[in-house]
């Protein structure tokens, strides 16, 4: 009796492992069959045609430029010194915005005779320069440029030699490879395509996407990528749009152009906007006092701020044949000395940026200001980069062994880590 109830005990346990199983197959039949569902989703919504609104050129977001004087490379001590100085430069245009970076050579023609030339390409094409410009424009461009991007763009060069000393800009257009944002900077690869079938770009994604515009190769575009696309997918379709889109869309700081002016003359006349600049301001501690300028009296649609030299704007006006006005005042709407009790004797092109720029911020009314940006969740933030993020990695703890060790010690203060360890991930810094 005993034998018998055993067996239908154990005949029992068969049918319910029988149909635990039925149940197991069935569950993962029904999963497979979401993930194709939602996967053919990602897809459709991956290919889905991209919009781009046409905006009137009345209605562009005004813009804001600075020129620099090439020569103040040649004021530094050391190649370390020149590059924290351009990199100084960068930081300031990024920090307030700047759409445009203007690095003029305020010498004579004759220094441009005997100096040694050098070359680099910008947006309107190769242009020659003293090498002291060239220096300061490539570093400010490599900087500029998104870092999956530099090795495209930016191949060992002697200029660029110590620019790993500098700190990144970590501009909002500097994307990570999880930015769900739909705006992105890429190069047109070498990728074969069928003809007709437009070019592969590589946005810093794991997979190239494809652009409907057949492009040449090693070109750098900015694309629009369809909304809720999935970042992972092959099959990505997007749209090649202006530089300035993005920021006219969302509101974002989409990085600034670089442009050499071989005197102070072009920086004027060779402006890439139509009708040029109707606002030019020059800085000077013999200006007028910026104080005394009325908040938001200066309108701009396309404003030039300039700098002098070591020497201030009067030996590049000197040194200009094509400037025919008797004093540098002459040259500009506004002349301001933006630094009117300064203690210092001289203050450094550098430190005047910082400080003119913030200080004109309450004077200049752009025409057409830029949307109040809000998608900051599809961005890289603050708290993504530096010692905090390095020391409470989420991703580190959650696999590390000696995590329940670590979440037992009493919390640790930012003051009380001494540095990081060098064989955890960096990958996350710039």
């Amino acid at each position: 009796m005993k034998v018998n109830e055993k067996k239908r005990l154990t005949d029992r346990e068969k049918l319910e492992i029988r149909e635990r199983k039925r149940n197991q197959r069935q569950n993962r039949l029904l999963k497979r069959v979401q993930q194709q569902f939602e996967q053919v989703e990602k897809d459709k919504a991956s290919q889905a045609e991209v919009h781009v609104a046409a905006v009137p050129e009345a209605e562009h977001v005004s813009t804001i430029s600075i020129a620099v004087p090439g020569s103040i490379m040649d004021n530094a001590q050391s190649p370390e010194l020149r590059t924290y100085l351009a990199g100084q430069i960068a930081r300031a245009a990024c920090i307030f915005q700047i759409d445009e970076v203007i690095v003029f050579d305020d010498c004579g023609p004759s220094n441009q005779v005997t100096d040694r030339l050098s070359t680099i390409e910008t947006a309107e094409g190769s242009t020659s320069a003293r090498r002291c410009c060239i220096q300061l424009a490539r570093i400010l461009q490599y900087l500029e440029c998104p870092q999956y991007l530099r090795k495209y763009f930016f191949p060992i060069h002697n200029d660029l030699k110590f620019c790993g000393l500098l700190n990144p800009l970590d501009s909002q257009h500097h994307l990570r490879q999880q930015s769900e944002f739909v705006f992105r900077e890429g190069i047109v690869t070498s990728k074969p395509t069928k003809h007709g079938k437009g070019s592969y770009v590589n946005v810093g994604l794991l997979n190239d996407v494809r652009i409907d515009t057949q492009l040449e190769p090693n070109v750098r575009v900015t694309v629009k990528l369809p909304d809720g696309a999935d970042l992972k997918s092959k099959k990505i379709r997007a749209k090649v749009v202006p530089p300035s889109q993005p920021r006219q869309e969302t509101g974002i700081y989409w990085g600034y152009s670089v442009r050499i002016a071989n005197s102070l003359s072009q920086v004027f006349t060779k402006s890439p906007y139509k009708g040029g600049y109707d606002l030019t301001i020059g800085t000077s501690d013999r200006g007028t006092n910026v104080h005394e300028v009325a908040a938001k009296s200066l309108s701009y649609r396309h404003a030039l701020v300039v700098f002098g030299g070591v020497l201030g704007l009067e030996p590049a006006l000197d040194n200009d044949t094509k400037l025919t006005v008797e004093t540098v005042e002459d040259l500009f709407d506004e002349y301001l000395n933006t630094v009117p009790a300064q203690g210092s004797r001289t203050v450094r092109t550098e430190e005047a940026i910082l400080i003119s720029m913030a200080a004109l911020g309450e004077k200049v009314c752009p025409a057409t200001a830029p949307k109040s940006f809000t998608s900051f969740d599809a961005i890289p933030q603050s708290k993504d980069t530096g010692i905090q993020q390095y020391a409470f990695n989420e991703k580190r703890t959650k696999f590390d062994p000696l995590a329940k060790k670590i979440t037992d010690t009493p919390p640790i203060h930012i003051e009380q880590i001494a540095q990081p360890d060098p064989n955890d991930d960096m990958s996350r810094f710039d």
